[in-house]
């Protein structure tokens, strides 16, 4: 069980990475007109999921994290959440995330401008993991492509850079248009359609007596469209926990209903943003805004592989020139995995210390982890530093600890791929 002091830390921090944009823009454009509809709050009014009502009747601990009112918890500690999605299945609103349709005859050609994915070569119904990137090779945004066919795509990003997101699109999306091409977008209103996060070794037996179609089938970063009794719902298997399971997007209307339904297996509980954060810790994932941000390069976080092959052949994305030289020629810093004792957590900006006491990084992510039953956290350190079983000191409230240079993840991840 997390220390009431511990629980706060991390509400705060699960806050900071929320963003409070509260625009709602929906776009239709294409070759010969462009229709826009924005609709505007202050910053003072937190937006709302289509599954807020339902959070509160079931007691979540709804907080206002920077401009969404989500669950952080339900009425078990954040620790019990983790670990019942680590041995059954727990189910996520995850409704504040950017979800957006992208389609039209130069769609793929739109979206790969945007990022470092290989479109053309993904089979349809495929999902990958991608990022923007600045001219100076920074992260922008991490994103999940779905190619749904022929020129028409289904991209999923982070609330926290929603509003970054749709200016980029919306700057890029003009430039395509002026050179005569035609691209259609439209961002779905979180009101309007619903996102949840199905997460655990359960999760596909509590989902399969809902479907008619064998998820046996369906693998890691691959999505389908298809119906749960009657509600429409696009179903990818994909997470943020490091364990099988499924994000389901459906319409608003259809909340309540379709989450009563998964929520009658006896293996699903509902879980809170606070299991999650742990959960992705432990699974060694990043989180925007910490482990990564604009001044961070894929290959300084480790995600290299985030570069596809295609791509760096021909060195046509943003920020190509810097990201190719440092695939080529290695990198000054990276980003790496802390195992530390039995003493406090390591939070985020935790100085990282050589063994003789010299300053060379921070902490971005880290916490107890509910698993290992210790604390763990990811950082920044000068390559010479991150090799695996080398050891730095952290700096915690004033006082240093011994941390040992790990591989990630910290727990073995669970992902269905069919092997």
């Amino acid at each position: 069980m997390l220390r009431f002091r511990q629980k706060c830390r991390l509400v705060a921090r699960i806050g900071e990475v929320i963003n409070g944009n509260v625009s709602s823009i929906n776009v239709a454009c294409s070759r010969f007109k462009c229709h826009r509809k924005r609709e505007y709050s202050t910053e003072m009014e937190a937006r709302k999921t289509c599954l807020y009502d339902f959070h509160v009747e079931n007691n979540g601990k709804v907080v206002n994290f920077a401009g969404w009112l989500l669950p952080v918890q339900y009425k078990e500690a954040i620790a019990i959440s983790h670990q019942h999605t680590r041995t059954s299945a727990s189910l996520f609103d995850v409704g504040h995330m950017l979800q957006t349709r992208v389609w039209g005859k130069d769609a793929g050609e739109f979206l790969e401008s945007l990022t470092t994915a290989d479109l053309k070569n993904l089979k349809s119904g495929g999902a990958t993991l991608t990022i923007l990137t600045n001219d100076n090779g920074g992260i922008l945004d991490d994103l999940i492509v779905t190619k749904d066919g022929q020129d028409r795509y289904f991209v999923v990003s982070n609330a926290g850079r929603r509003k970054e997101d749709m200016e980029l699109m919306n700057q890029r999306l003009d430039e395509f248009i002026k050179r005569g091409k035609k691209i259609h977008l439209e961002y779905l209103d979180p009101l309007d359609q619903g996102l949840v996060a199905l997460q655990g070794p359960m999760a596909a037996k509590a989902l399969q007596n809902l479907v008619k179609i064998d998820l046996s089938k369906l693998l890691f970063m691959n999505s389908v469209e298809t119906q749960i009794a009657n509600c429409n719902v696009r179903i990818t298997r994909c997470g943020y926990t490091g364990e099988d399971g499924f994000e389901i997007s459906f319409r608003g209307r259809d909340a309540r209903s379709l989450v009563g339904m998964i929520l009658e297996a006896d293996e699903v509980k509902l879980a809170g943003l606070g299991a999650r954060d742990s959960l992705r810790l432990e699974a060694g994932l990043c989180l925007y805004g910490h482990d990564m941000n604009e001044d961070t390069t894929p290959i300084e976080a480790g995600l290299a592989w985030l570069v596809a092959k295609r791509r760096r052949a021909e060195g046509n994305f943003t920020g190509a020139e810097r990201i190719l030289t440092q695939i080529k020629i290695g990198v000054t810093r990276k980003r790496v995995g802390l195992m530390l004792g039995q003493g406090p957590p390591a939070r985020e900006n935790a100085p990282i210390l050589t063994l003789e006491g010299e300053r060379v990084g921070i902490v971005t992510s880290g916490g107890p982890s509910p698993t290992l039953g210790k604390p763990i956290a990811m950082g920044y350190v000068p390559t010479d530093l991150a090799q695996r079983g080398g050891g730095v000191l952290v700096e915690i409230r004033g006082k240093t600890y011994t941390a040992t240079v790990t591989k990630m993840p910290f727990v073995k991840t669970h992902y269905f791929t069919g092997k």
